[in-house]
C-alpha cells in the first residue's frame, strides 16, 4: 500500500511508500501525519493544513464491518485536530488501487476553479470541475455521466466551496449516491480551501490483496462473523430499527436532550422513535437494513422514502432525528428526513446544524417545533444570503452573531444526542476528547444506559472518567482499523472480540500483533492529537462542559454535572 500526495495548487502528485507510517492506517494514519506535518499553530484553510482522507489497516483485507473512512486535518470549527468518520465505499476502493490514503497538500490561489481529481489505476487526472456549485446528488449523477458510473467518489456541497466551518466530505454509498458523510469538525471546508470538489476512484481496479497467512486470516475473519452474529444489538437491534432504536431508550433513561438541553425527556419521542421509523419504511417501500458500505453486516442504514413513495434519504440516524427533532422540539418525521437531506445535498453537519437551529430558535428567528421553517432555513446554506453563512459556521459562531448565551458546544464542536449529567460517561468524553464534543470519541452509553460491557451508573460521577479513558482508547484503535464503531458492542461482552481483532491484523500483515500491540495503536494515536492540540494552544481549561451543565440540573431525575477540570485530566492517556 502506498500514500498519493497531491500539490492542489500545481496540480501534480507523486506515490510514496508507507515509510515512517507503515503499520498505522485509518485515524492513527491521519493524526500521525497531522501531527507530524502540519504546523498547529496554522489557519485551517491555509495552504499550510492538509486533509488526509485514509482507509484503516483492514480496509484492503475481507474482514467484515472494515470500510469506515478517516477524514482528518487541522478543524476549522474547534482549532484542533480532527478525525471525522464515515462509511461509503471509499475505503473499500483505495486498497484496489494500491493505496491506503490521500493527501492534499498546499492550495490554489483565490478564485482558481474548483477541481475534479480522478484517480485511475495507472494515472491521476485533474480536470476543472463539471459540478461546481451543484448539490451534491445533481452533482454526483454530473460527475458520473462525465467520468464513469464505476467511480466512487468523495466530494464536497456548496457549504465546502464556500468553506463553511460546518462543511462535510460527502462519500458515496454502495448505491451510488453522495449519503454518508465525514460530517464533524468542518472537513469539508479544508477540502473545499483546496479547490477540491471531488476526487474520484476507478471502482474497477482491482489490485490483488496479498495475505501473510491467509488460512489464518480466514480463521479469525470467521470467528469475527460469529462474534457479530451473536449479539443481540449488533444481530438484531440495530438491523432492525437502526440507530433510531434509542430514540424510545435514551427518553425513558431521561437522557434525551430536549429543547436545546432544557430536559431529559421529550413527549413526541414515540413519533420519532426507531419503531416508527421502522413502520413508515416499511409502509412506504423503503428498506429497513441497508449497509453504508460493502461488506457491511449490521446494516443499521436504511432507506427512506416520502408519503409518495419516491426516495427521500439514507443513513437517517439516531443523532439527526434527535438533534432535528426532540432538541428542536418537531414531531414530524418527514420534515426530520427533509432536513437530513437537506444536509447531505449542501454538505452539512447534521449535529451541529441541528444546534445551529437552535439557536435560531433561542433567538426567536424560529419557532420551537416549527420543522417547515427549519428546512426554510438550512436551505439558505450555501447560497448568497448572509444568514446561510452565518448558519454553515456552526452553533457558536450562530449564538454570537445572535446574543444567544445558551451554547452546547466543547471546543467549539456541538454537543450530540445524550445528556451528559444523565449519562455522564458519555459527558466526560465530550469534554476531554481532543475532537471536541463527540459521542463515537468514547461511547459511555454502552456502560451507562445499555449495559453493555459493565453496568456503571451515569448518574453518578464515581467510575465515568475511567470508562471515558478506555472507550477512547478502544475507540481509536477501532478507527485505526477501519472498522465500524458498532462492533463495540459485541467485543465489549465477548471475550474473543478483542483479541480476534488482533489476530486478523497478525495474520493479515505477517508482523506480531497483539492485543497489548492494539491498545498501543489507540493509545498513541490519542497521544498525536493531544500533542498537536496542546501545541495548538489548548489548555486543561477546554476539556470542561459549557457552564449551564454544571449550573442547572435536568429533569425528570434532576441530575446535574458536577466534575472539575482537574478531575478530568484523569480522562488523558
Amino acid at each position: 500500500m502506498k500514500i498519493l500526495r497531491i500539490n492542489t495548487r500545481s496540480r501534480t502528485y507523486r506515490f510514496e511508500d508507507l515509510g515512517e507510517y507503515a503499520g498505522l492506517g485509518g485515524r492513527a494514519l491521519t493524526s500521525r501525519i497531522i501531527n507530524r506535518e502540519v504546523p498547529a499553530d496554522c489557519h485551517p484553510l491555509s495552504a499550510e493544513n492538509k486533509i488526509v482522507l485514509a482507509a484503516g489497516i483492514l480496509a484492503p483485507t475481507t474482514a467484515a464491518n472494515s470500510g469506515r473512512m478517516s477524514v482528518g486535518a487541522k478543524s476549522p470549527l474547534t482549532g484542533g485536530i480532527k478525525e471525522s468518520n464515515s462509511g461509503g465505499q471509499f475505503a473499500n476502493t483505495l486498497p484496489k488501487l494500491g493505496l491506503l490514503a490521500i493527501v492534499l497538500e498546499d492550495k490554489p490561489e483565490a478564485g482558481s476553479p474548483m477541481m475534479d481529481i480522478v484517480v485511475r489505476p495507472d494515472r491521476v487526472e485533474f480536470h476543472d470541475s463539471v459540478a461546481a456549485g451543484m448539490r451534491t446528488y445533481a452533482a454526483q449523477e454530473k460527475l458520473l455521466a462525465t467520468y464513469g458510473k464505476e467511480m466512487v467518489t468523495a466530494m464536497v456541497g456548496p457549504a465546502g466551496e464556500q468553506c463553511l466551518s460546518a462543511a462535510t466530505v460527502q462519500f458515496s454509498d454502495p448505491d451510488g449516491l453522495p449519503s454518508r458523510s465525514a460530517g464533524r469538525g468542518g472537513m469539508g471546508a479544508v477540502m473545499g480551501s483546496k479547490r477540491v470538489k471531488a476526487i474520484l476512484l476507478d471502482s474497477t481496479a482491482a489490485q490483488k490483496v496479498e495475505y501473510a497467512d491467509e488460512e489464518g486470516f480466514k480463521a479469525a475473519r470467521k470467528e469475527w462473523v460469529d462474534i457479530m452474529r451473536n449479539h443481540p444489538v449488533t444481530s438484531q437491534g440495530l438491523p432492525g430499527f437502526g440507530t433510531a432504536v434509542l430514540v424510545n431508550v435514551i427518553n425513558a433513561a431521561g437522557a434525551l436532550p430536549t429543547k436545546n438541553f432544557r430536559f431529559g425527556q421529550f413527549a413526541g419521542a414515540e413519533k420519532i422513535s426507531g419503531e416508527t421509523l421502522a413502520e413508515t419504511i416499511t409502509k412506504r417501500g423503503g428498506k429497513t437494513k441497508h449497509g453504508c458500505h460493502s461488506g457491511c453486516m449490521i446494516q443499521c442504514s436504511q432507506v427512506y422514502h416520502d408519503k409518495d413513495g419516491k426516495y427521500l434519504t439514507t443513513g437517517f440516524e439516531y443523532e439527526t432525528i434527535w438533534g432535528f427533532g426532540a432538541d428542536l422540539m418537531v414531531e414530524d418525521l418527514d420534515d426530520i428526513a427533509m432536513m437530513d437531506r437537506t444536509c447531505d445535498e449542501v454538505g452539512m453537519d447534521t449535529i451541529e446544524m441541528a444546534n445551529t437551529m437552535a439557536m435560531a430558535m433561542e433567538a426567536g428567528i424560529i419557532n420551537w417545533g416549527d420543522g417547515k421553517a427549519v428546512i426554510r432555513e438550512l436551505n439558505k446554506v450555501g447560497t448568497d444570503d448572509p444568514l446561510g453563512r452565518i448558519y454553515g459556521n456552526g452553533t457558536a459562531y450562530t449564538a454570537k452573531a445572535f446574543g444567544v448565551d445558551r451554547v452546547p458546544v466543547v471546543k467549539n464542536q456541538a454537543l450530540p444526542a445524550y445528556d451528559p449529567r444523565a449519562v455522564k460517561a458519555v459527558g466526560v468524553t465530550y469534554a476531554t476528547s481532543p475532537m471536541g464534543a463527540d459521542h463515537t470519541a468514547g461511547y459511555g452509553v454502552a456502560q451507562n444506559v445499555l449495559k453493555v460491557g459493565g453496568d456503571v451508573d451515569g448518574h453518578k460521577k464515581e467510575g465515568n472518567v475511567e470508562i471515558s479513558k478506555n472507550l477512547q482508547v478502544a475507540t481509536a484503535a477501532i478507527d485505526s482499523l477501519g472498522l465500524c464503531l458498532f462492533v463495540a458492542f459485541a467485543v465489549l461482552d465477548d471475550a474473543r472480540g478483542v483479541p480476534c481483532m488482533a489476530k486478523m491484523v497478525e495474520t493479515y500483515t505477517g508482523k506480531p500483533f497483539s492485543v497489548d500491540d492494539l491498545i498501543a495503536l489507540g493509545a498513541n494515536c490519542l497521544k498525536d492529537e493531544l500533542d498537536f492540540n496542546r501545541r495548538a494552544g489548548f489548555t486543561p481549561e477546554d476539556d470542561q462542559l459549557p457552564r449551564f451543565f454544571q449550573t442547572e440540573t435536568l429533569p425528570p431525575h434532576n441530575v446535574g454535572w458536577g466534575y472539575t477540570v482537574e478531575e478530568l485530566q484523569g480522562a488523558k492517556v
